[in-house]
């Protein structure tokens, strides 16, 4: 089999991944997958080199459609990891806040300074 083939199937592999449904239990399991599989397909991209038949152009298209795909879904789990985590940097600050209520407070209230001597 061709490094083209194997290029084409990794891809095929990692678009599965990114098409199931990802929880926040099993977000770090699929970003695992995920980095190796595209760890895996940069390996073999940088072994693919021409001259290159109709076939290989053929399945390099369709390799760069899936490209497309795999994109625009590895951009929604970001933004959903990021969004996650301002929502989870927010909850440490709310808790904080409910704990500590005077933390933040910062003034000199109730202070007496007696200028006699």
């Amino acid at each position: 089999m061709n490094q083209l083939q194997k290029t084409y199937d990794v891809t095929r592999q990692l678009e599965e991944v990114l098409n199931k449904k990802i929880d926040g239990k099993d977000r770090d399991a699929v970003i695992e997958q995920v980095n190796h599989l595209v760890e895996q397909r940069g390996d073999l991209l940088s072994e693919i080199t021409p001259p290159y038949s109709e076939e290989e152009k053929q399945l390099g298209k369709e390799l760069v459609k899936l490209n497309e795909q795999i994109q625009v879904k590895m951009n929604s789990l970001f933004d959903d990891l990021k969004v996650e985590m301002k929502q989870v940097k927010k909850q440490k600050k709310s808790n904080r806040t409910y704990i500590n209520p005077y933390e933040n407070v910062k003034t000199m209230d109730g202070m007496y300074m007696d200028s006699k001597k």
